[in-house]
């Protein structure tokens, strides 16, 4: 028998919190049984281990903190990569930019918005075609998911997104597929109306946006210099809550929106359980930011989550293997409005990036850039030698084709910072 190498410890309270990154377990050590287990790596004898304390050698195995000599444990993560970015035909994931237009403009936002941008008649008849051909092609198929973004994908609800959920919802409960479908929007043009068609269509989560609280929101998102948008979005926030649709706020953080952020649990405060259910928060720095702030958004995330809010940081957040991001896996497409496929929504829409094109047969002609993400990881040496490399794994393809050929961690080498999405992830299991 041997130490897995993706043990990791760290102190809590009068504890020592151990975690496993290929189980995603955690045991929690009195300080006596964690010598004890340091003596016995020290001493290169877990058999001492487990004449000494058979009980606690016995919860290590079935944590995965101790494995057997013969387990190749590299390999087993690229299995278990395999097996859920590669092999899995029971899911599809599509998404769909009905605009590359935008009612904001976001000082921090990487897209190019392009004002006259939307989708064909034909180009709709071709996204049908698309979704009847996986349909018809994919025999094991047992969930199918559209994710509509862009742009301001509620820009074109009425045009764009609604005909072509009525053209397909209908076939996948012929078909029997549980069909979901969600926004990533800014949310102000949410309306009853809107969300009335939604529940017939199957339409079930919304993921809204806020930068700060009310006055530094406004002066990020308005709709005029006069006019903020924060209490209007707020209200639509609670109207998709109220409709039961699961909702996802993007908490956008940087030095400036982070002083402000507590504030915004006064706006849900009053929420039922229930309805908290149907509610989450997600922290996110914004990518220009350089000061490290980690710890100040840590200290609010408890916050929110003391007032039993779900919320997500980096620990949770981090998970590219068995959440690994939809770009990553084969059965997904980004279809932009004039036709162009993409895998990758962090990056710019632009024409020699794309990784296929939608032709008028309803199939994608996938080039080169398609295959070549497929087949990106694990080509990092940090990488393969990293203690959480089962729950980070160098990150998603995109990280792993713009540092091909160079060794990186998107962690800077720091382990201090990998422990603390370790300690997140507890944070989260035990709130």
């Amino acid at each position: 028998m041997k130490n897995s190498k993706f043990n990791n410890f760290f102190n809590f309270e009068n504890k020592k919190i151990g975690y496993n990154a290929f189980t995603n377990e955690f045991v929690v050590l009195d300080p006596e049984l964690f010598d004890l287990y340091e003596a016995s790596k020290l001493d290169s004898d877990l058999d001492e281990l487990n004449r000494i304390h058979p009980a606690f050698y016995a919860h290590l195995i079935k944590k995965g903190f101790i494995i057997e000599d013969k387990v190749d444990e590299i390999e087993n993560v690229k299995k278990l990569v395999r097996e859920i970015d590669i092999e899995d035909d029971t899911i599809y994931r599509l998404t769909i930019n009905p605009t590359m237009n935008c009612n904001f403009k976001c000082w921090y936002c990487y897209e190019t918005h392009i004002k006259a941008s939307k989708m064909t008649d034909v180009t709709k008849v071709s996204v049908v075609k698309l979704v009847e051909n996986i349909l018809l092609d994919m025999p094991n198929l047992k969930r199918f998911h559209i994710s509509w973004f862009g742009g301001e994908p509620l820009l074109y609800f009425d045009k764009t997104v609604k005909p072509i959920l009525e053209a397909i919802f209908p076939k996948m409960t012929e078909k029997e597929v549980f069909f979901t479908s969600g926004f990533t929007t800014n949310g102000l043009l949410i309306n009853q109306n809107m969300l009335n068609d939604c529940k017939k269509l199957g339409v079930n989560h919304f993921q809204i946006t806020l930068d700060g609280h009310r006055d530094r929101h406004n002066q990020v998102r308005y709709i005029s210099k006069e006019k903020g948008s924060y209490d209007k979005i707020i209200n639509n926030i609670h109207l998709c809550i109220k409709n039961e649709f699961t909702t996802a706020v993007r908490l956008n953080v940087s030095e400036e929106t982070i002083e402000s952020l507590p504030n915004i649990i006064d706006d849900f405060i009053r929420l039922t359980d229930k309805d908290k259910k149907y509610l989450n928060f997600s922290f996110h720095e914004v990518w220009q930011e350089e000061k490290d702030i980690h710890s100040d958004i840590q200290s609010i995330v408890d916050l929110f989550r003391r007032e039993r809010f779900t919320t997500y940081f980096k620990g949770i957040n981090l998970d590219t293997v068995r959440n690994s991001c939809y770009a990553d896996k084969k059965n997904h497409a980004t279809l932009n409005y004039n036709g162009e496929v993409f895998k990758c929504t962090a990056r710019d829409f632009k024409s020699n990036l794309k990784e296929g094109q939608l032709n008028s047969e309803g199939k994608i002609d996938w080039n080169e850039k398609y295959f070549d993400r497929l087949n990106s990881k694990f080509k990092n040496p940090p990488c393969l030698e990293c203690s959480i490399l089962p729950i980070c794994n160098g990150g998603c393809s995109q990280h792993a084709i713009e540092k091909r050929g160079k060794d990186y961690c998107i962690h800077d080498y720091d382990e201090n910072k990998k422990i603390e999405i370790i300690k997140d992830k507890f944070s989260f299991a035990i709130s």
